[in-house]
């Protein structure tokens, strides 16, 4: 395969990803993709997968990006995708990282035609029991953050340095780059269509957890429209993060980056 990308499950080429402008929807209902970014997420990912279909929700696929996780998190999922058509995984052998993975997400998402795409993380630290209020709240609105500093939202198990750290650099972010949302750092978000089309992916600078402020960024300076709902973050139960020290100190570069970049 080309670049290190395996496209399995109701995927007729594999050679790369297209971005087509065919929107293939139900008729009567959106295409919803959620993308799933994972690494090392075996004692996650099925549970995941079969609380997201629990939902019923009309027209939803799952996708997960997986990058070749040592685990073997992408077996599982193609053995998933066996009996549940609408489950897709993009095996990533080459040139991994988390933001690498989400812009191969969001690319496969616009090719298959998705014309809503949520994004989550695996470990339910983004519980799947948000979903349809994200769904709802995007019909008025481009862009929807499942945020824990709105009111309703809550950040929990997660210890008094975390917590300090977080509660930091979502402060730093909204006055280094001047986002005027609360939970900017968070990575569970629904897009319209058009937001994915229209943030330059190809422009991308991003390979890691960073990214998130990159898609925020690009997307309110587009002028965008977006909005918060609350949601309750709860820190993994199972498996172990891959967000450590250093990724925070390239998302505090990142954020730099992006300021300068734009003056």
């Amino acid at each position: 395969m080309s670049g290190g990308l395996k496209i399995s499950a109701n995927i007729k080429s594999a050679n790369n990803i297209k971005v087509t402008n065919n929107t293939n929807s139900d008729k009567n209902h959106p295409k919803i993709m959620v993308m799933i970014p994972t690494y090392n997420e075996k004692e996650n990912i099925v549970h995941l997968m079969q609380s997201i279909n629990a939902l019923n929700v009309p027209n939803l696929h799952i996708l997960v990006v997986d990058d070749n996780s040592p685990d073997g998190t992408w077996k599982l999922v193609k053995e998933y995708s066996k009996t549940h058509p609408h489950t897709h995984l993009l095996h990533r052998t080459k040139d991994k990282g988390r933001g690498l993975a989400g812009i191969a997400g969001f690319k496969f998402a616009l090719s298959e035609g998705a014309d809503i795409i949520v994004e989550m993380d695996a470990d339910f630290s983004h519980h799947p029991k948000y979903i349809p209020k994200l769904l709802e709240t995007i019909k008025t609105c481009d862009v929807v953050l499942g945020s824990r500093f709105v009111k309703g939202g809550k950040d929990l198990d997660r210890g008094f340095v975390r917590q300090t750290i977080t509660y930091l650099a979502r402060n730093l972010i909204r006055i280094i780059l001047g986002i005027s949302v609360y939970d900017c750092t968070s990575g569970f978000r629904c897009f319209r269509r058009k937001v994915i089309e229209s943030i330059g992916l190809d422009d991308f600078i991003s390979k890691g957890p960073e990214i998130v402020q990159e898609v925020l960024y690009n997307s309110y300076f587009k002028g965008f429209k977006i909005k918060e709902v609350p949601i309750v973050f709860m820190d993994r139960r199972q498996g172990e993060s891959t967000l450590g020290i250093q990724a925070m100190i390239d998302g505090f570069i990142m954020v730099w980056k992006l300021r300068l970049r734009n003056i």
